[in-house]
């Protein structure tokens, strides 16, 4: 099971997400870093949990059409792999995310016009490139049903999967932050079922070794977390360190 640490970014500041309500959303307050500044959170990351692979969300990209291309730039650096959800709403954002450093560029359900622009998004970018994220709010999608048709989750997800999406985020923003466990798992063993071969990613909620389990459990492939890694309560086991029964969970 792979740990992807998540960065929202904000205001130019790594924020803490909670529960979808973005205006409320504050810097920060970390174990591993005495700083809201991306870099020092990311290298904080990096270096003292051994996480190469990020997940960041541009919150200002998709919230206001306003990307942090800059900090994108800086954050590639040293190696690391970012999977990068600005907004995306055209091809070009797409193209420029990459110039910019990003190895995985996320389609959200929140922000995409339609299946058409996916669509297209696959053909130039590739589908080793880009992913599409299935975005929930209580279990629901946050989709433009005019544009999709419908708002069946798994409906939407094996669209998506059949315009050639090898790798799909399951993100329900309600539990994000909330330390109450990801809501997404049975939705995701669904998904495993029909899809074998796909690369499944969920976040939100995930509080402890036991929430990481069980999405393993569900077929998940990687995980999304922000507060338990600042926390303390996840502290993720480099490939040579067996588990053991005295390892914070």
């Amino acid at each position: 099971m792979q740990i992807i640490p998540v960065l929202d970014l904000l205001g130019g500041v790594v924020v803490r997400g909670l529960a979808g309500q973005r205006d409320s959303y504050q810097p920060i307050n970390s174990q591993l870093v005495n700083s809201a500044e991306p870099l020092a959170v990311a290298q904080a990351f990096q270096h003292k949990l051994g996480l190469q692979r990020f997940y960041v969300a541009d919150l200002d990209a998709i919230e206001h059409d306003q990307p942090s291309f800059d900090v994108l730039g800086t954050l590639a650096e040293e190696g690391r792999e970012l999977l990068v959800d600005a907004g995306l709403r055209d091809l070009d954002r797409g193209s420029l995310l990459i110039d910019h450093g990003a190895t995985g560029v996320i389609a959200g359900l929140e922000t995409l016009s339609g299946p058409e622009l996916l669509e297209k998004l696959v053909a130039a970018l590739g589908a080793d490139r880009l992913l599409f994220s299935l975005d929930l709010m209580r279990g629901r999608p946050l989709v433009d049903t005019t544009a999709w048709k419908t708002d069946d989750p798994l409906a939407l997800a094996q669209r998506a999967i059949s315009m050639g999406i090898a790798q799909v985020i399951i993100l329900d923003l309600a539990g994000v932050g909330t330390n109450q466990g990801p809501p997404t798992l049975p939705l995701c063993h669904e998904l495993r079922q029909r899809f074998p071969d796909l690369q499944l990613i969920t976040g939100g909620g995930l509080r402890d070794q036991a929430d990481i389990d069980a999405a393993e459990q569900a077929g998940v492939d990687a995980v999304l977390v922000a507060s338990a890694l600042h926390n303390g309560r996840i502290v993720p086991r480099l490939p040579d360190q067996p588990r053991n029964s005295h390892e914070t969970p």
